[in-house]
């Protein structure tokens, strides 16, 4: 096989393959995302033009998949351990809405621990030119139980009164990893496209979310809870990796199926520099920054989303 990948203007992925390749991406999806080398066993290379395409959705919609990313070996182990730890644990009130809001250290759990060296993630995140971005050390299980209400729209980037808030390209992402299948029934992943980089009325109609303000917000809240018409519903399979902006507009539905509906995200940032692969427009508020500024936490959209 034979390919050829580059960075475009705009900082994206831009390749071709071979007739070859096109057909196995076409007929064949998983083999879209890993392939097996000579010795038969699964190699963590991602095909160029999946790998052109996911970093190209991350950077204009926010978000993007990766299926198949965990072995059945170790899906079935975290399953396990997040059961366990889940059912160990207090669940407060204001859990309610997320359903669960376990965190977990990697420090603490060995099994987490494994997931955030997870190999095959970290060749992906190299393979879609994220390679400088690192984990805050640890994951939340976040698991919405039979009859679980939905999870508000909100977006969870805390640094809008800094000018890096409209970098387009991402700068804090969170990694979730699917452990059961999901579905509109059992509370899959809802996302509004493209809210990372554009202000919507919606915006200014929200409540901070979580501990912020989210937690006490009333389940028929107009605005938190609204089926906005430029929203996509986003089931996934066991194993795979959703990678989304921390900036972007995002919900779940609530669980009207009879079992747990349980992911794992992690944080993960990259310096607030332009990254070295970066050759698109830069906004004149980054190149006017002030490094040594102190920039008060804030999970209001400032000036900065446009």
């Amino acid at each position: 096989m034979r390919f050829q990948v580059s960075i475009s203007p705009g900082g994206k992925l831009q390749g071709s393959t071979s007739y070859a390749e096109n057909f196995i991406l076409n007929i064949i999806p998983d083999f879209s995302i890993f392939y097996k080398n000579g010795l038969g066993r699964k190699k963590t290379t991602m095909m160029p033009d999946v790998a052109m395409k996911k970093r190209n959705q991350l950077i204009e919609d926010g978000y993007c998949v990766i299926d198949n990313i965990l072995t059945p070996e170790f899906l079935d182990e975290l399953r396990q351990e997040s059961d366990r730890m889940l059912d160990n644990v207090e669940h407060p009130p204001n859990w309610k809405y997320q359903g669960s809001d376990l965190h977990v250290s990697g420090r603490d759990e060995p099994v987490i621990d494994r997931l955030i060296n997870w190999e095959p993630a970290r060749d992906a995140l190299e393979a879609l030119g994220l390679g400088d971005f690192t984990s805050h050390g640890g994951f939340i299980i976040l698991s919405k139980p039979p009859g679980g209400p939905p999870l508000y729209w909100h977006q969870d980037w805390m640094g809008w009164n800094d000018p890096i808030s409209c970098a387009p390209w991402p700068q804090y992402l969170f990694l979730s990893y699917y452990l059961v299948d999901t579905t509109i029934e059992n509370g899959c992943f809802q996302v509004i496209p493209g809210t990372h980089l554009k202000r919507i009325p919606l915006h200014d109609h929200l409540v901070s979310a979580h501990a912020q303000g989210g937690y006490y917000v009333p389940e028929d809240d107009p605005h938190m809870f609204c089926g906005h018409p430029d929203s996509v519903d986003f089931p996934v399979k066991s194993g795979s990796l959703v990678i989304a902006e921390g900036r972007i507009l995002h919900a779940a539905r609530g669980n009207q199926s009879d079992r747990r509906r349980t992911l794992l995200l992690g944080w993960h940032s990259r310096p607030i520099t332009v990254p070295e692969n970066w050759d698109g427009e830069i906004p004149e508020e980054i190149l006017n920054r002030d490094s040594e500024a102190k920039y008060e936490a804030t999970r209001v959209p400032s000036q900065y989303l446009k």
